[in-house]
């Protein structure tokens, strides 16, 4: 599974990146993904996690065919958003980085 969080990685960096959003912080589990982005309101959260998703699955089941046959889909369409507000933003990080430690 290494080979793969470090992959999706490249890919979600490479995503954030092609869509001028910022990764601020990122934790690959197993299950899920943390991410910690900071993207244009008027570009929206929706659009840019449905772009992500959408890149690194197509990405990930080319070049990885264990992927292509062990599951219907890479991910689901749901994902949770929430924004940081008036939370210091080391906070916010730190929680992420954390998750490593779930």
């Amino acid at each position: 599974m290494a080979k793969v969080a470090k992959r999706l990685l490249e890919l979600i960096y490479k995503a954030a990146s092609r869509y001028r959003a910022e990764v601020i912080a990122l934790e690959i589990r197993p299950d899920q993904v943390h991410l910690l982005v900071e993207v244009d309101p008027q570009f929206g959260i929706h659009r840019l996690m449905k772009r992500i998703k959408g890149l690194t699955s197509h990405d990930l089941r080319k070049e990885l065919a264990s992927l292509r046959t062990r599951l219907p889909s890479l991910w689901t369409n749901s994902y949770f958003c929430s924004t940081v507000g008036g939370a210091p933003l080391e906070v916010i990080q730190q929680y992420v980085q954390n998750q490593k430690k779930v």
